[in-house]
């Protein structure tokens, strides 16, 4: 009886340590950071037919491939929106993320021109609906035509009003800050790593990350249409190229989320920023500027006032001074600039745009291809 009684006393231990694994288990799975990649169209939507190549096939590969190489990281969890050529409505992509209680939305296209246009574009959601996109976003969302019963999924969203386009950006506000993060280092290493041209990071109302919880972008790896640029995208190393950047960007994001950085995490990772220091991004007739600091004082402009930053420059706008460090027409000269005076103390510093001598949007200066 009491060898029984030990048994038993085994067994219940063993169960619930069993339990107990199984708990930590399952915890540590909820741990794992959570990556939703979305493959663009697929099925009976190809996507653009740029030069005769098919972006939903494309897409699907350079998402595959970024996948692949972020699943040998135990601490991260990859979904897909697809594996295979078929075909996901708009909104069921949205609802797989959320359902996973993703941590990131990432969204792989490619994208086409009626001229020789040529570059990558990360896009985050906002209401920036220029005439110059808006012919982009409406394209993009029109795939919601080719889904049974898109009335009802979308509430009477028409692609073709830019007054819907701009309602729908709120839902996701909250997220938007984050979501441009990703977005710049995605940027950063289109242009560092994979040597490609770079016509900026977005904003526009796009369907397919309207309805994501969680911080999202829309990427355009390049375009089909241009004749070099899409035959690149249809080789393998330049797909392999495309996806690396892709990887290294959320990496190097999770990275900045773990360590809580709190304002640092807008900086650019430094081994992205030494990599750009040597590929100069020009913008003809533009002057760029790092604005730290504004203030009803009117200091001189010397570095001793400015815990040592050389070359400082000031404006008088109505009753305020605004400062400023540095000039140049090179944007990755001035994002460098922008890290140096946030190690020097001014943490909310940020990047603005002079044309002809006036301060000018700088979202718009980026839209523009460089030099």
């Amino acid at each position: 009886m009491q060898t029984k009684r030990k048994y038993i006393i085994v067994f219940l231990i063993l169960t619930f340590i069993t339990s107990l694994t199984s708990f930590t288990s399952l915890q540590a799975q909820e741990d794992k950071f959570v990556v939703v990649l979305d493959a663009g169209h697929g099925g009976h939507d190809s996507g653009n037919r740029g030069n005769g190549y098919k972006e939903k096939d494309i897409a699907l590969k350079i998402t595959l491939e970024v996948g692949k190489a972020l699943e040998k990281n135990k601490d991260i969890k990859v979904i897909y929106t697809r594996t295979k050529d078929v075909f996901v409505e708009l909104h069921e992509r949205a609802n797989i993320a959320n359902k996973a209680d993703a941590d990131l939305f990432v969204s792989i296209h490619c994208n086409a021109h009626s001229s020789q246009a040529s570059g990558t574009e990360t896009f985050v959601l906002g209401e920036k609906n220029t005439e110059r996109n808006f012919e982009f976003i409406k394209r993009e969302n029109e795939v919601i035509f080719l889904e049974e019963n898109y009335e009802e999924h979308y509430e009477g969203f028409d692609p073709s009003s830019p007054e819907s386009s701009i309602a729908m950006t709120i839902e996701q506000e909250v997220y938007v800050e984050q979501s441009i993060v990703l977005a710049r280092k995605i940027e950063d290493n289109f242009i560092g790593m994979a040597k490609r041209k770079s016509r900026g990071l977005k904003q526009a109302s796009l369907l397919v990350i309207r309805n994501t919880y969680m911080p999202s972008v829309l990427i355009e790896v390049g375009f089909l249409t241009n004749n070099k640029e899409g035959a690149y995208l249809n080789t393998k190393t330049g797909q392999s190229k495309m996806a690396q950047a892709i990887k290294d960007a959320i990496l190097s994001y999770k990275k900045e989320i773990d360590q809580n950085v709190g304002t640092h995490i807008m900086g650019v990772d430094p081994e992205t920023t030494d990599a750009l220091e040597e590929i100069p991004l020009v913008y003809k007739g533009v002057t760029f500027k790092v604005q730290i600091a504004a203030s009803s004082k009117d200091l001189e402009p010397k570095s001793y006032n400015f815990n040592g930053l050389p070359d400082i420059s000031k404006e008088k706008v109505g009753n305020l001074y605004k400062y400023y460090y540095g000039s140049t027409s090179d944007y990755n000269k001035v994002k460098k600039l922008q890290e140096e005076a946030k190690e020097k103390g001014y943490t909310t510093s940020f990047v603005v745009a002079y044309v002809g001598g006036k301060r000018t949007d700088i979202s718009e200066v980026l839209k523009s291809a460089p030099n």
